[in-house]
């Protein structure tokens, strides 16, 4: 199917900036529709999963929008950025604000192997964020085009640790999952750690490989 053609759902989290994803798909010639209606999701051609934020705040968006059987059930591409790929792993860490203790875990979608942990980092800041290179095998398709060793924009503390799913890497302190595609029945699923909308170039590729898949 033509690009531009596509049925592109931005699955309405409540709590991303929708506007810059939408407005980086607009840039190539998509207009996506923001929603978190069933019959949008399960009709949609593409699913993108936003978030920003915290894990535990995430999953409890998704829990009472009804959106988890949703996201599990997809059988068409989805891309999660940022928090929205976090959220595709077995579970997170990352329990701000609730009285658990500091290695209580949430139950994420559990969609991709691995866990969500704060990152080791040793004498670096927290949170890492700005310009960082990826590093990959350059034979994924959704990397098409993108030499190893690209430069992508990130905003993160938290992170998924390397698996037999990641299909890129990025070294702060130690090497964490950048990009992750899904296994099995999964392998419709993808997540980026870092935000293409924000990562010029090389981020408005890899949106481009993903609607093309």
């Amino acid at each position: 199917m033509e690009v531009s053609k596509q049925k592109l759902v931005i699955i309405d989290t409540g709590c991303a900036n929708l506007a810059s994803v939408r407005m980086a798909f607009e840039r190539l010639g998509v207009r996506p529709l923001v929603s978190s209606r069933a019959a949008d999701i399960e009709q949609a051609d593409k699913l993108i999963l936003p978030g920003v934020g915290t894990a535990v705040a995430a999953m409890k968006n998704l829990n009472e929008r009804g959106l988890v059987p949703l996201i599990r059930a997809a059988k068409q591409p989805l891309l999660g950025f940022c928090l929205g790929m976090q959220m595709l792993a077995e579970a997170s860490e990352e329990s701000m604000g609730t009285q658990g203790s500091p290695d209580t875990l949430i139950d994420c979608l559990g969609i991709v192997p691995g866990k969500i942990r704060l990152m080791e980092v040793g004498n670096l800041r927290l949170p890492h964020m700005g310009w960082n290179q990826i590093e990959h095998d350059e034979t994924h398709p959704l990397l098409k085009g993108i030499p190893s060793g690209s430069y992508f924009y990130f905003v993160h503390s938290y992170a998924l640790e390397v698996t037999g799913a990641t299909l890129a890497t990025c070294d702060y302190g130690k090497p964490f999952t950048a990009i992750v595609g899904g296994v099995a029945e999964h392998s419709n699923f993808f997540g980026a750690q870092f935000h293409p909308e924000r990562s010029g170039a090389a981020g408005a590729r890899l949106l481009q490989n993903f609607l093309e898949l």
